[in-house]
């Protein structure tokens, strides 16, 4: 069931946290869309949150972590993705990724430059901790 206040939370969450990246304009470079938000009541204190990506043409994010198990699904386009220490991989529609809470995110960006792409983003984290935290 979707909580519409929480989605609504993080959703300005999402916004605020592009607002603030440096670089690449994020508010033009990639859409959110919170899908949903639930507590774990059998972890205490851990929330699921599911989020769709669009990235524009050319977009890219700075690097980041999530602190949170992070799946990704793609269901458009084709985006690379890398974290520190791994190869850089280009994923390309029903293909899939994982991130640890460990992870620094050092590559993620639209393979296109004139497409854009979009993929599904389900995150486990601590309840109220930010989805992305820029590492400089």
């Amino acid at each position: 069931m979707t909580n519409g206040k929480s989605i609504t939370k993080n959703r300005k969450l999402v916004l605020v946290l592009l607002g603030l990246m440096t670089g690449t304009s994020m508010a033009q470079a990639a859409e959110v869309t919170p899908l949903m938000a639930k507590d774990l009541p059998e972890i205490p204190g851990r929330e699921v949150l599911m989020i769709t990506v669009q990235k524009a043409p050319g977009g890219s994010d700075p690097i980041h972590r999530h602190n949170a198990h992070g799946f990704i699904y793609v269901l458009e386009g084709s985006i690379v993705m890398q974290v520190e220490g791994g190869k850089e991989v280009t994923l390309t529609p029903g293909q899939t990724w994982y991130e640890s809470p460990s992870d620094v995110h050092v590559v993620s960006r639209n393979a296109s430059s004139i497409k854009p792409a979009k993929f599904l983003v389900f995150l486990i984290k601590d309840k109220g901790a930010p989805v992305l935290v820029p590492v400089k």
